[in-house]
């Protein structure tokens, strides 16, 4: 007896998690199984299956050029968000700054500001700067909201970092720019690798800012959105399926990655 309730608070534990698992992956895996249902509309069951929605869909004009387009956002945002973290970062794990924390307080904020208010305020900062709605205020948006978790890994990875690999470095006869490109930047490596792709699925999946910002050019979740407000169909579940599939391998690739860089 005594055994028994010893385990139950891991017993408990473990059903939560199971719970939880469920409950994130079922309507994921209801709305997969929906993009092969040979029929118009969404409902069960699934009398016949076809992989005909995939065709159609790799065969949309609009899903290849919102695809594109996102893409390219996607990578403007990765490499300006990088840019900047990687900067926050040396400059927060510098000795003789001053605010540091202020500094780190200020970089990290549009993380925990919710997206509709952040995405309201870029409205107003690009109309107050004369900066038109379109591609260029999209990707400053992205940016702006992904160089939080550029700095927060590119940190982490610094101040695990032995200081006297530099300092070697520097006896060798290196500058400080060519210490920092063959020593700080190989160490941070897998860090800067993460903190890309976070950017790149975060900019892909972006809708709010992209709602608020966006031009006439659809990305991919407006894209899926307009085609939402015209009804529901397996079409819609098969690009939705598309973009998890590839954000996923994404994803596990980068984990993959990581793991093997740092081991």
């Amino acid at each position: 007896m005594r055994n028994y309730f010893n385990d139950l608070p891991k017993t408990a534990l473990g059903a939560s998690y199971w719970i939880f698992a469920v409950y994130l992956v079922l309507p994921l895996a209801l709305m997969t199984a929906m993009s092969f249902k040979d029929a118009n509309f969404i409902a069960f069951p699934i009398g016949n299956w076809t992989l005909s929605w995939y065709g159609k869909v790799v065969q949309d004009k609009q899903f290849l050029e919102a695809s594109l387009y996102s893409l390219g956002i996607a990578l403007a945002t990765t490499v300006s968000a990088t840019i900047i973290g990687v900067w926050i970062a040396l400059l927060v794990s510098a000795e003789n700054i001053w605010g540091k924390a202020v500094i780190f307080a200020l970089a990290c904020l549009p993380a925990v500001v919710p997206g509709l208010i952040n995405a309201i305020s870029m409205r107003i900062f690009i109309r107050a700067v004369d900066i038109p709605t379109g591609t260029f205020a999209i990707i400053l948006a992205h940016a702006v909201h992904a160089v939080p978790f550029v700095v927060i890994m590119v940190l982490t990875r610094l101040r695990s970092m032995p200081a006297n690999l530099v300092d070697a470095a520097r006896d060798l006869g290196a500058d400080p720019f060519i210490a920092f490109l063959r020593v700080t930047i190989p160490y941070l490596m897998p860090a800067l690798f993460g903190g890309m792709i976070f950017c790149v699925l975060t900019s892909i999946d972006d809708f709010v800012r992209t709602f608020f910002l966006g031009g006439y050019q659809p990305t991919l979740p407006m894209l899926i959105f307009a085609k939402v407000q015209g009804g529901m169909s397996p079409e819609i579940n098969a690009m939705a399926t598309i973009v998890l599939v590839v954000t996923t391998a994404i994803g596990l690739y980068a984990e993959h990655f990581t793991r093997r860089s740092r081991s």
